[in-house]
């Protein structure tokens, strides 16, 4: 089975892969430390799978690309921003249940 996997956005990509997207778009801020983020990850490849077409769910490593990290004020990860039209429209921070990200996805 292939599965569709999450976007690997760089501070290089962020712009096309993101704000230039016609779907809106699941943005997953984490780093490879982070527990938390790595207890979110299965959920995230899940949505990613489902989604496929409908919404573009992405990954950006903050330490990694610390630019777009900065510019959207991400303090704690995970934290998950909801763009859509290339706008921030919702965040989640922290560990969230699968049924609280497509609630707030399922309005867009």
């Amino acid at each position: 089975m292939n599965s569709k996997e999450p976007t690997v956005v760089t501070d290089a990509t962020f712009e096309q892969e993101v704000e230039k997207s016609s779907l809106p778009v699941l943005l997953d801020c984490w780093a490879p430390w982070c527990g938390p983020c790595r207890m979110l990850a299965p959920t995230i490849e899940q949505l990613a799978e489902e989604l496929d077409g409908r919404i573009k769910v992405a990954k950006l490593n903050v330490d990694e690309n610390p630019r777009t990290a900065t510019k959207f004020g991400i303090m704690s990860i995970p934290t998950m921003l909801i763009f859509k039209n290339g706008e921030v429209v919702d965040r989640l921070v922290g560990v969230q249940p699968k049924a609280a990200i497509e609630q707030k996805l399922a309005n867009l």
